[in-house]
């Protein structure tokens, strides 16, 4: 049997920060792989099954792209927290992530308007964006990057 991590329905909030993201990261992410949206299954092994908010494969992992799932770590998971997937989200995916091998997990935080972002170095996820409210977010590991908070909250 596999193992879900199923939550409740996403609000209208969740779902309008997602739309936001995909918007302001697909010129960028989509010239050097694929950007996806949830739900897509992302598989680990057998037993594991998860479904970032959105995620995205570079041109050089395609390979676990399939028909109907992502077979294997993507490059970067993308998870926005809702109150009720806060501990979900910040701690059991995380995990979930880390063993898996995902080299970059994103947390967006409607309620406290953060964007929180690790990279797996040595076994471990270290941060190295944290940006909140209006700041422009620049990650070092993707040059040329910049994701204006600020656009993320509008109407929200």
């Amino acid at each position: 049997m596999a193992n879900w991590l199923k939550s409740p329905p996403p609000s209208v909030l969740h779902q309008r920060i997602i739309g936001k993201l995909h918007l302001l990261l697909a010129p960028y992410f989509g010239q050097r792989g694929e950007l996806f949206v949830s739900p897509l299954d992302v598989t680990f092994g057998k037993l594991t099954v998860v479904q970032p908010d959105l995620l995205y494969v570079a041109k050089e992992h395609k390979g676990i792209v399939k028909k109907t799932r992502i077979d294997g770590p993507p490059t970067l998971a993308i998870e926005v927290i809702s109150p009720a997937s806060r501990r979900k989200d910040s701690i059991q995916k995380m995990q979930i992530y880390l063993r898996a091998g995902v080299a970059h997990y994103w947390l967006v935080d409607p309620d406290r308007r953060t964007l929180t972002c690790f990279v797996l170095e040595n076994g471990s996820y270290k941060a190295v964006v944290l940006a909140r409210d209006s700041e422009v977010a620049e990650h070092p590991h993707f040059p040329g990057l910049k994701l204006p908070l600020a656009k993320l909250w509008q109407h929200s």
